[in-house]
């Protein structure tokens, strides 16, 4: 065994939630070391959250563009790559280069090692031969990997995960994208906008599967591509161009092919078993306080209560709160909001209709087509959309929510704050709202109830 260096805090993985823990706590005074063998900030503004997003703007701006005829004249648009991979590469990763992100670590004092941390005991890991022993513990921030089904024909193919789509400095002419979830739609929409040939294949009966059936609706209407639902791939071959055969038969050919079925955690190579934790589990399950086991604590992605950066900066708070002993709220995850960053948005919050009448005995649902709003008339093209309000009809309060339209992301807001404090419906009624705006369809929905 190597030297032993004495420690507080070991944090195993830099992604967004163990960023921020090891941050805040190498600030607040205590000698921390953060772990991570790829770049520092993780997912998100490497391959997610934010370059996705850029990507999903330069969409909408074409999709603008051509809503012009009948609104405001005439445009001719002509879309072109360059620029948004570009931006993709300077502005947002730096090349995919985490310095900047290394350097605000260690401005805060915390110490940086790149490598791949095995936990051999309690409060100890080793990386190479250097061992670390950390007399408050672990923190656990290893987030997730794409899921590669074991389709035959798939392993050795170049095929796409989120990260191979958003590093590509060229586009294909045809695209086949496994998996009709939040990301293989996201990207769906904004090729598709590019001119690009997309299929979309879900298992499910519906893309968006784990959203509001209306959602899935204004979804397939939206992005544009050919969805083929109820149907899994069996084999995939690969000659210079991807042929997918279907479980019913058919087949769909592509020049390129994402796969976009799933997130999880990777948590055999941890050591897991060393503190009594099992390294096969999908995710770490954790209390209140993100304790996964004594002097082990777990956020982010890896914790499988949503794999969201907003999620996992909400866990990194409540672990280093209890790292320090300053108390506070638990975790509570009755309102965890999400969006869908297709063209409408497409956000949610807390139970879906199915998901509430699953658990409770008096369930009431509001809901109000966005294009009968005062703002969705005036908003025209583009309007799609809808706001639906889910309420626990014994206690008078809302315990679900979702608002797809052209702010649908940011009307999300109001109602997930309704959910989270249980504000009651009588008060949310009584509530004055804007007109003519988005939200104000709220309103509308409430009354519906």
């Amino acid at each position: 065994m190597g030297d032993v260096r004495n420690v507080d805090v070991v944090v195993i993985g830099l992604g967004v939630g163990g960023e921020e823990t090891a941050g805040r706590l190498a600030a607040a005074g205590l000698d921390v070391v953060g772990v991570e063998h790829n770049l520092v900030g993780g997912e998100c503004p490497y391959w997610g959250c934010i370059p996705t997003k850029m990507m999903v703007r330069a969409g909408s701006a074409l999709a603008e563009a051509r809503r012009i005829p009948g609104l405001a004249g005439a445009a001719t648009v002509e879309p072109d790559w360059a620029p948004v991979a570009r931006r993709v590469r300077e502005d947002a990763t730096d090349n995919w280069d985490d310095k900047v992100a290394v350097d605000r670590f260690t401005g805060k004092g915390g110490t940086f090692v790149r490598g791949r941390a095995t936990i051999t005991g309690p409060g100890q890991i080793k990386i190479g031969e250097q061992v670390y022993a950390a007399s408050r513990g672990l923190v656990v921030a290893t987030g997730t990997v794409a899921v590669i089904p074991p389709i035959d024909g798939l392993a050795g193919t170049p095929y796409w995960t989120n990260r191979e789509a958003v590093e590509t400095t060229t586009l294909p002419e045809s695209l086949v994208i496994l998996g009709g979830g939040a990301i293989g739609c996201e990207f769906a929409q904004v090729f598709v906008r590019f001119g690009v040939q997309v299929t979309i294949i879900e298992g499910s009966g519906r893309i968006l599967a784990m959203e509001e059936p209306e959602s899935s609706e204004v979804a397939a209407s939206v992005i544009g591509a050919t969805i083929r639902t109820g149907v899994r791939a069996s084999k995939v071959s690969y000659d210079g161009a991807f042929t997918v055969e279907l479980s019913d038969g058919s087949t769909v050919t592509g020049e390129k092919l994402l796969v976009a079925t799933g997130r999880a955690a990777h948590l055999g190579d941890l050591g897991l078993e060393n503190v009594g934790l099992d390294p096969a589990a999908r995710f770490l399950t954790t209390d209140d306080r993100m304790r996964a086991a004594d002097g082990i604590w777990a956020v982010g992605d890896v914790t499988g209560n949503g794999a969201f950066t907003h999620m996992a900066m909400y866990e990194a708070d409540i672990a280093v709160r209890d790292i320090l002993g300053q108390g506070g709220p638990g975790a509570d995850y009755r309102a965890r909001p999400r969006v869908t960053f297709i063209d409408p948005e497409i956000g949610a919050v807390g139970l879906t209709e199915a998901q509430a009448r699953s658990s409770l005995t008096n369930v009431r649902v509001g809901h109000v087509p966005l294009s009968s709003t005062s703002r969705g008339f005036v908003h025209g093209p583009g309007n799609e959309g809808f706001i639906k309000v889910v309420a626990d009809a014994d206690r008078g309060v809302l315990v679900g929510a979702t608002t797809a339209g052209p702010a649908g992301g940011e009307m999300i807001g109001a109602l997930a704050v309704a959910v989270h404090a249980e504000v009651p419906i009588s008060t949310l009624l009584s509530q004055i709202w804007a007109y003519p705006t988005f939200h104000r369809g709220i309103g509308d929905a409430l009354k519906a109830l």
